[in-house]
């Protein structure tokens, strides 16, 4: 196949676990450039927390953020944007108080919290780059939040309150982790197929000439969407198996061998 745009996830995909963006990946993205191939990235961030991508990767494309639920300009100016419906993200917040696992809420360009002290609050403010802001009750933000995050240290907890949220919610909402310590929700049609979907018609691109490189169970509705699909090597197996093929682990670089290993030589 021809491929004309290449889609990323961000975290565990594009940057180290320390969110380091690292020389080759930025080299990789140069490259694709050269060979005109589009570039875009898909995240589960919110906007603010993809700024600081767009100089060192001259992003010129959409940027889908919440994972796809909104769509911004490389200088974060809004495209389209959709929000997590009320009835599911009060469904989602009494859930999470319920099995004891910390909520943020992230709306009106803010990130919003109640316990400052929670065990991934550092990490998150290294990665989006941008301060939290503490509130007593989290419940009048939750009608226009973009996404809400159930975040806990313990994985297994958090896989057993993803499944159960999921058949909660239905076709209501999407609840998904995007690290084995995130749990998001958001609007039922803010998926990073959608996303693809929503980019390659911005540029005027077919999704069968799309390729996507992600690592965690939000990033596979993109890998049903696109015509080609990368898994990271640091992705858990059933990740993997949606793919058409695996990757280097990020840490490894493992974008930046998938560009030069897959990407490039289907180049249009």
């Amino acid at each position: 196949m021809a491929i004309r745009l290449l889609i990323s996830d961000v975290d565990g995909t594009l940057v180290t676990t320390e969110k380091v963006l690292t020389p080759a990946s930025v080299a990789a993205v140069a490259r694709l450039r050269e060979a005109g191939i589009a570039f875009a990235v898909v995240s589960s961030r919110p906007p603010r927390g993809m700024a600081m991508l767009v100089e060192p990767l001259a992003i010129d494309t959409p940027m889908g953020a919440f994972n796809g639920g909104t769509l911004v300009n490389p200088d974060l100016s809004p495209i389209e944007a959709r929000l997590v419906p009320d009835s599911a993200a009060r469904t989602s917040f009494d859930l999470f108080e319920q099995r004891g696992v910390d909520t943020w809420v992230f709306a009106d360009g803010e990130w919003l919290l109640s316990n400052p002290t929670a065990h991934y609050v550092p990490r998150e403010l290294r990665t989006v780059q941008f301060p939290f802001r503490q509130v007593d009750d989290l419940r009048p933000y939750l009608n226009r939040a973009g996404k809400i995050v159930g975040t806990a240290a313990d994985f297994a907890l958090l896989g057993e309150v993803e499944a159960e949220l999921q058949g909660m919610l239905g076709p209501t909402a999407a609840a998904h982790r995007s690290q084995k310590y995130y749990l998001d929700v958001t609007h039922p049609d803010a998926n990073k197929g959608t996303a693809v979907h929503a980019i390659a018609a911005h540029l005027g691109i077919p999704v069968t000439e799309v390729a996507c490189i992600g690592d965690m169970t939000n990033d596979v509705p993109m890998f049903e969407v696109a015509g080609f699909s990368i898994a990271m090597g640091n992705g858990p197996p059933e990740v993997q198996a949606r793919a058409k093929v695996v990757t280097m682990a990020n840490d490894a670089d493992g974008f930046a061998h998938a560009v030069e290993r897959f990407v490039l030589p289907q180049a249009a």
